[in-house]
């Protein structure tokens, strides 16, 4: 949670955090957590099943042993943690990317920008050459207009 909450805020420990999830996100790193994350849904899902045969003995039997029920608790507990985790891992993860994007994002903002100062800078002798075209054709069509009625 506190990743999330330093990823959210514009903190020095924020940048601290990207550089590591770079790092760990280059090279084998996506494989392994992948592959952990996938191993903990497999657990995850085992607990629920466990969950479910034992509501379903509850059912049959009208009654809980304490067994069943620490077993439940046990179960429930992991299977919330698991569930946590793997949530928190998916928003760090998403937070990351979109982090990376806005970073890419106002870069070429910025590049455009430039662009477009430069093209304004420029634009400004440019519109004074059209204005000095505009003039002189209009003096050409002047002088066509003159020429044709003589």
């Amino acid at each position: 949670m506190v990743v999330i909450v330093s990823l959210s805020f514009k903190t020095p420990l924020r940048k601290l955090i990207l550089l590591i999830l770079d790092r760990v996100k280059r090279g084998s790193g996506p494989v392994v957590v992948k592959t952990v994350a996938g191993t903990v849904a497999v657990v995850m899902l085992s607990s629920v099943y466990s969950m479910m045969l034992i509501k379903k003995r509850w059912m049959e039997d009208g009654n809980a042993s304490q067994t069943d029920e620490i077993l439940m608790a046990k179960n429930l507990l992991e299977t919330t943690l698991m569930g946590g985790l793997l949530f928190h891992a998916y928003i760090i993860d998403k937070l990351h990317h979109y982090i990376k994007e806005l970073r890419i994002r106002r870069k070429t903002m910025e590049t455009a920008k430039k662009q477009g100062q430069g093209f304004e800078d420029a634009g400004g002798s440019g519109s004074d050459k059209v204005r000095a075209l505009e003039e002189e054709i209009a003096t050409l069509r002047a002088r066509v207009k003159q020429l044709e009625s003589h």
